[in-house]
């Protein structure tokens, strides 16, 4: 089977032709753990952990190396970590929060279903590996020291923006570029700065004698390096990290290296909505993947995340949660007495094809049609599909056993759109018919006609 995969840096889809077959390496750039992940942080981990997947199967799991970074040098970490432990060394101090977040984080994408990275690498594991590079970049010209900073000289690289693809002056807006009297040029960035009072410090590299800190940029090329080596073949990530930080690192490792790639593939997924807008605390949509799992089984939100193209942008609703769970309730009842059987062709051509788990999907429900008729090899092909892409990992038994939060229902006005319902349907207003159905379900309620009356059901 012949995987394509959308490339960023060509902006088409490319066959995927490994590095090295027996060692097939993907880098993913993973939280910033300051406090729970919020559902759109899971859209990559779920993306990725798909691909993880599908790439273990294509080259056995011996074969395949997945690396996602733990980023635990951050403002917002620091000030966590000053305010809860303001009797310890802050290095000491920031340590026990991101101890605390990053086990949060591994609870939570653990339940929705995602296997475990080959390696987990945190960025303050990695601070010899930041040195290093930056004095390499120092040497050979592409770095220089001012005023207690290290910058990457973007002058230095004729191709920088190849993976954004964008306008010098473009890149100055993407990248909120500081005016700062330590820059040679205004595109040029950040390696190592001073620590301010209140910032986890480390010795400086090129003989600065202040303590400083790296940046963000720097993290990710030393861990890649450590974990994956100069050159790997897949490197992901949301789409909002093409720029800057994506392309720096591009900057940074092939200008350390004197390679002609950092990364064969770069793949990123789009962003996601909550209920048609931006997710955000000002709006109130603000959801965390905890709370999620509070009323959802993890494999409900993994199917949801699935339904949309990765690289398409995913709208998050209520609605989508609900169907994901009926049918996962239907696929479940199916399979339960059946064994994994022969993965299709054509089911899995359709992952290999870039991911498109919506027809991936679709053709899941093809062969649920087939299973709901008694074919027991459609029964078997549908439950080893789906368990390729993380789903119908439990015992149907277990899974019956999980039930969502109660919904407040306020039932006197249910039973009261449910009796204006039937009195359209009996005058054959099919239309008010179906107004007052979509009402019902926007409150959660599914209706059901039978032979022997309507009845209605909280939706899960």
């Amino acid at each position: 089977m012949e995987l394509k995969l959308y490339d960023t840096l060509t902006r088409e889809k490319r066959i995927f032709t490994p590095l090295d077959p027996s060692n097939v390496r993907m880098y993913v750039c993973g939280p910033t753990v300051y406090d729970f992940a919020h559902v759109g942080n899971a859209r990559p981990v779920i993306v990725f952990d798909v691909l993880f997947r599908l790439l273990r199967h294509l080259y056995g799991a011996e074969h395949v190396t997945y690396v996602r970074n733990i980023t635990d040098v951050d403002d917002k970490i620091n000030a966590r970590a000053a305010e809860e432990y303001p009797a310890l060394p802050l290095n000491e101090a920031i340590r026990k929060v991101t101890e605390t977040t990053d086990r949060q984080f591994h609870e939570d994408v653990a339940a929705l279903g995602c296997l475990p990275p080959s390696a987990e690498p945190r960025a303050t594991d990695h601070i010899a590996e930041m040195r290093t590079l930056i004095e390499r970049l120092i040497k050979s010209g592409n770095a220089y020291v001012e005023q207690d900073h290290v910058l990457f000289s973007v002058a230095s690289m004729p191709d920088y923006g190849k993976l954004a693809r964008r306008s010098p002056d473009e890149m100055i807006a993407g990248a909120r570029v500081e005016v700062a009297p330590y820059k040679r040029a205004p595109m040029d960035f950040v390696l190592w700065k001073p620590s301010k009072p209140g910032e986890p410090a480390w010795p400086s590299p090129a003989g600065i004698k202040a303590p400083g800190r790296p940046g963000w940029h720097i993290e990710c090329s030393a861990m890649s390096w450590k974990h994956l080596g100069e050159t790997f073949d897949i490197h992901g990530g949301g789409i909002d990290l093409v720029f800057p930080h994506h392309e720096n690192e591009i900057a940074q490792s092939r200008c350390a290296f004197h390679t002609p790639i950092m990364a064969n593939y770069w793949v990123h997924n789009g962003f996601l909505q909550v209920e048609g807008e931006k997710m955000a605390k000002s709006l109130g949509n603000f959801v965390t993947i905890r709370d999620l799992l509070k009323d959802w089984p993890g494999q409900v939100i993994r199917l949801t995340m699935l339904l949309t193209h990765y690289r398409q942008p995913l709208n998050w609703t209520t609605n989508a949660l609900r169907e994901s769970q009926r049918t996962l309730d239907h696929w479940y009842e199916l399979t339960a007495g059946a064994a994994p059987g022969i993965l299709s062709a054509d089911v899995t051509g359709a992952l290999a094809d870039d991911l498109n788990t919506p027809k991936f999907i679709a053709s899941l429900h093809e062969l649920r049609t087939e299973a709901a008729k008694g074919d027991t090899g459609a029964c078997g092909s549908l439950k080893a599909s789906a368990q390729l892409i993380g789903l119908l990992q439990q015992a149907a038994a277990q899974w019956a056993n999980f039930r969502p939060a109660s919904i407040a229902i306020d039932e006197n006005k249910v039973t009261s759109l449910i009796a204006a319902r039937n009195a359209a349907r009996q005058a054959k207003n099919f239309r008010e018919s179906d107004r007052l159905r979509d009402e019902l379900a926007k409150m959660g309620v599914v209706v059901k006609d039978t032979k022997e009356g309507t009845t209605w059901e909280i939706a899960r």
